[in-house]
Parts: C-alpha cells; sequence; structure tokens
C-alpha cells in the first residue's frame, strides 16, 4: 500500500500551522488537486473537533469525490484524518495524520511539522492511471500548506511576531 511520510521544519508557530490545515473550506485555494471541499458536519467529541467533509479532486478529465472523517486536537496540535467507509470515492483506504511541535530549543523559531498518508486505490487500474499523479500531489502537501502560510500569515518575520498580528 503506498504511503508518504515526511518532517519539515517550517518558521511558524505550531498553532498557526493547525490553524491553516483545520481551516478546510480554503483548501480549493492551494492544494494541489483538491477542487473542491465542503463540510457536512461539525460535532465536538470529548477535546476533538470533529468534521465530516467531502473532497473533489481532479486532473483533466478525471473526478472523484470521497468523505472523510476529520478529527482536529488542538491540545495535542494533531490532524488525523480517515475516509469514511462506503464513501471514499476511489479509495479502499485513505488515511492521513499531521502534527505540529515547536522546534527543539537551541533552534530557530517556528515549529516541525510532521504528515504522513497511506491510501490504497479501489481498483489496479486507477492505482495504474493515476498512482503517480497521487503521489506526486501528495509529496507536494506539505509545501502547498508551507506557502499558503507565507501568504497568510507573511514571510519574514518571526513567527512569534506573526502570531501577535
Amino acid at each position: 500500500m503506498p504511503s508518504f511520510r515526511t518532517l519539515r521544519r517550517v518558521p511558524f508557530t505550531p498553532r498557526q500551522m493547525f490553524d491553516l490545515v483545520a481551516d478546510v473550506e480554503r483548501y480549493p485555494e492551494f492544494l494541489p488537486l483538491c477542487e473542491a471541499l465542503t463540510v457536512r458536519r461539525r460535532e465536538r467529541a470529548g477535546v476533538l473537533d470533529v468534521l465530516i467533509a467531502d473532497m473533489t479532486v481532479g486532473y483533466k478529465a478525471i473526478r472523484e469525490t470521497f468523505t472523510s472523517r476529520v478529527e482536529l486536537d488542538r491540545v495535542r496540535s494533531e490532524v488525523a484524518v480517515a475516509g469514511v467507509s462506503g464513501a471514499m470515492g476511489p479509495f479502499r483506504r485513505l488515511e492521513n495524520h499531521w502534527r505540529f511541535a515547536d522546534a527543539p530549543s537551541g533552534s530557530r523559531a517556528g515549529c516541525e511539522v510532521e504528515f504522513s498518508i497511506a491510501y490504497e486505490f479501489r481498483s489496479a487500474m486507477l492505482q495504474m492511471l493515476v498512482g503517480s499523479l497521487f503521489e506526486r500531489a501528495f509529496r507536494r502537501y506539505s509545501a502547498a500548506f508551507e506557502a499558503r502560510a507565507e501568504a497568510v500569515y507573511g514571510a519574514g518575520a518571526p513567527a512569534a511576531t506573526r502570531a501577535a498580528s
């Protein structure tokens, strides 16, 4: 089953990066292949904010929509996403996870962003047709969020300064 994991250090606070990832309605503005995203339901489950969302991804003539359960854990600065059984569009399995942590002391300001994704397409034919395209897009997700952070919070200023604005 294809999977991808990356760890990046960015000049933004964990809260700033968490907020960008949690703002799922904005994904079509900057995320590769994401054409639309609709939140169907929001609820609270203990300390978690839980969203049920439909995402439409597309490339050229191919369009697919799938539903995910997004768990936002502000206390732990983590976001966990899993496909909703029976509504995963092109996927048999889809899970991803974000974790945001302060950069180790002694290093530059900002945070470490960990992103991982594991997915399996419903069919081998679909895997052959678009598998490498999805893999390239997933590899660009962290960079897309970092570019979005620069657009929203500004580049060049220390993370603590940006957080105050």
